[in-house]
């Protein structure tokens, strides 16, 4: 496991630029216009000596009555309990605010080291000038620029002097399941449903979070590791049954596991906090089960309407498999193991060159790429380029005139032709010059 390292502050102190500069990536991070804070909010920094994950937030309000800012704030709330390290970002052009002085006080009280970090200070010479009144705050300042780069060598230094040293593995070797979810959906209890069959637990083995322990099963000359993230969040916390869990820990979860298991409730429709999460395990292409729980309590004659309900939620990415349980009289428990199994099977399914252009060939003759501009797509070759997931690349003569809708002609195609039922896969498309053009 990675030390965990939050970057904190208000709208408009860099953050995210910070979070791209210490990742070495452009990811976007976008306001979800549903109100969840980011769109991409886990990084992960692996060129250090001592690698950690970096949690981006949002803009940190005090106002609870807009439901936007306090879904923030839940999210700033989850990031500091997880993290060993806040990262306190202030704008060193706009000066010390009052709101920032609300956060400082905010930030104490977690009791976690902070590092108290000076933004958009362009060099040496503007240092001591714009940063006086933030020593006032009482942390460790850091004067940097994120946009360029000033000073962020030495602030990754003192991060590796303060953070912890990764937790290793434990050295297990079997399918890794994340069950993830809100709370009171019955992860533990298909957890114990499954190991209590035969009584197979192995060993317990010390898990992600503060509460959680890793569960080794053994079935039928195979081997399961359940990472669980069941009862993370602190009682008293705990509002009501619905309140929604944490992005940030169930990301992390999935992210240390080969299949995620998200598990909801039959008797109640998917949640906001359901959705985005499925969105944040689609971007990241993580092999995903939806465990319909509690199908016990569902009426008989309500069974096809609710069957109905899910498939009609998850059309967004039809190829995620519905299953429905019930810990109870143990419905659908028995299929999940096996549809996991099967599962990471396609996830590291691999395709040779020449069957996939044989393919391609064949998905072509069905549909013709419509013309663009007077021009028409044209396809030199198709070549797999990796696995977890499933990558593909497709060499043509401009991708830019390639449209949406048969981009995804293609992707149903390759999923049809070659198997890819279930699990996530990526296209890419390059512009290319034919081999033929060349030699001419």
């Amino acid at each position: 496991m990675l030390p965990v390292v939050a970057i904190i502050g208000r709208t408009n102190v860099g953050k995210s630029t910070l979070f791209n500069r210490l990742i070495r990536s452009n990811k976007a991070i976008t306001h979800d216009r549903e109100g969840v804070t980011r769109d991409r909010i886990y990084g992960e920094v692996k060129y250090t000596k001592k690698p950690f994950a970096l949690f981006d937030t949002g803009g940190l309000t005090f106002n609870f009555e807009d439901e936007i800012d306090k879904s923030i704030f839940d999210q700033v709330e989850d990031a500091i309990d997880d993290a060993c390290l806040i990262l306190f970002l202030v704008d060193g052009k706009t000066g010390l605010t009052p709101l920032d002085e609300e956060i400082a006080e905010f930030i104490r009280r977690a009791k976690k080291p902070v590092l108290l970090v000076v933004n958009k200070i362009d060099g040496k010479e503007l240092a001591d000038t714009l940063v006086s009144d933030f020593h006032a705050l009482g942390f460790e300042l850091i004067p940097i620029s994120a946009a360029h780069g000033y000073n962020v060598p030495y602030l990754i230094e003192k991060i590796q002097e303060i953070i912890p040293e990764p937790t290793i593995e434990p050295n297990v070797s079997g399918l890794r399941i994340a069950l993830i979810g809100r709370p009171n959906v019955g992860k533990s209890s298909m957890i114990n449903a499954f190991v209590g069959e035969k009584r197979l637990i192995e060993s317990p083995i010390a898990g992600t979070t503060r509460d959680s322990v890793d569960v080794v099963l053994k079935k039928d000359g195979a081997q399961y590791i359940f990472v669980d993230t069941a009862g993370v969040r602190r009682k008293s916390k705990i509002k009501d049954p619905l309140e929604k869990f944490s992005v940030l820990r169930a990301l992390s979860a999935s992210k240390r596991a080969n299949i995620t298991v998200l598990v909801v409730e039959a008797t109640s429709k998917l949640t906001h906090q359901d959705k985005t999460l499925i969105h944040f395990l689609q971007k990241e292409n993580i092999p995903l089960i939806l465990a319909v729980n509690k199908i016990d309590m569902v009426p008989r004659e309500k069974l096809e309407a609710v069957r109905t309900y899910f498939k009609d939620q998850l059309k967004f990415c039809p190829y995620v498999p519905i299953v429905f349980t019930s810990t109870v009289d143990r419905r659908g428990l028995g299929g999940i193991l096996v549809l996991a199994e099967k599962l990471w099977s396609e996830t590291n399914k691999r395709i040779t060159t020449g069957e996939l252009n044989r393919g391609l060939e064949l998905a072509i003759k069905r549909h013709q790429p419509p013309v663009v501009k007077n021009k028409r797509p044209k396809f030199y070759y198709l070549t797999q380029v990796d696995i977890t997931p499933p990558t593909f690349v497709f060499f043509m003569n401009d991708h830019t005139l390639l449209k949406t809708p048969y981009k995804r002609y293609l992707e149903n195609q390759i999923r049809k032709i070659f198997g890819f039922k279930m699990a996530p896969i990526k296209l890419f498309f390059r512009t290319s010059r034919d081999k033929r053009e060349n030699k001419k």
